[in-house]
């Protein structure tokens, strides 16, 4: 594709963000999971847990996070405030490629933890994200990690919660937060958290750091934090408030165009 000018690049940009950023996107994407339910506690957990697995085939990731959140009885908030330890019982043999049952309670623990204490992820995030001096959620998807972590688990279930500050990417956790803070008339993203828009990190992927580079917008070949900083950054040119909603532009394109 011949490289566009700076004006040109925004005006194919913003027209796959309208393109994409509609309700249609929702069906066949792992958001369709949170878009169940109206209570926001309902969304969080549902968007977390749905987020925490979304890897793969969309398919697989769409029936393995119905079958979690049925298991939930259908009711995240209510069954995570009052499940006692038999009735994790239902989740052991959950497997979602390398996320297994053990995993899987885990999680439901530390998410038990967070709703007694903080009463829900807006408050325990917003309490980190108030300490940040930076312009992204860095930091504080990092202190979040490390409360979510506190309490005893297998090292194994670490790596399905990503560490910014050991360079992942964090694609998933980016997601989440993107679906949580931001706002506008699509009917796509909740914008139910109080956060700024403007600190998003731009999710990264294979397919959108693929369309980015070949956009001209990420010139670092490795798809990790330093990158989806970079993508950010360069996004920022085009809406500073608002850059993640670039999201479904380069997803769009890199999935259903192929880009």
């Amino acid at each position: 594709m011949k490289r566009l000018s700076k004006s040109d690049l925004k005006t194919f940009l913003d027209e796959k963000v309208y393109q994409y950023n509609t309700t249609h996107f929702i069906d066949d994407d792992p958001i369709s999971i949170p878009h169940r339910f109206s209570k926001k506690e309902d969304i969080e957990i549902s968007g977390f847990l749905t987020a925490t697995i979304s890897w793969g085939q969309r398919p697989v990731i769409l029936k393995n996070a119905s079958q979690l959140i049925k298991r939930m009885d259908n009711s995240p908030h209510d069954f995570i405030i009052h499940f006692q330890p038999k009735d994790l019982s239902a989740f052991r043999n959950f497997v979602h490629r390398t996320f297994n049952g053990e995993d899987c309670t885990f999680f439901l623990q530390s998410l038990k933890r967070i709703y007694q204490e903080k009463k829900s992820l807006e408050v325990l995030f917003t309490e980190f994200a108030a300490t940040n001096i930076h312009t992204d959620y860095k930091e504080a998807i990092g202190l979040w990690r490390q409360f979510f972590f506190e309490m005893p688990h297998k090292s194994r279930s670490g790596k399905h919660f990503a560490q910014p500050q050991e360079g992942s990417a964090a694609k998933r956790i980016n997601m989440f937060l993107r679906w949580m803070i931001r706002k506008d008339d699509s009917g796509v993203d909740f914008g139910i958290w109080k956060n700024d828009a403007s600190q998003l990190t731009c999710p990264l992927d294979v397919h959108s750091g693929r369309v980015a580079r070949k956009l001209g917008l990420l010139t670092r070949k490795q798809n990790d934090w330093k990158a989806a900083d970079e993508l950010t950054q360069n996004l920022k040119k085009f809406d500073l408030k608002d850059p993640v909603k670039y999201d479904f532009a380069l997803f769009g394109m890199g999935v259903f165009e192929k880009f």
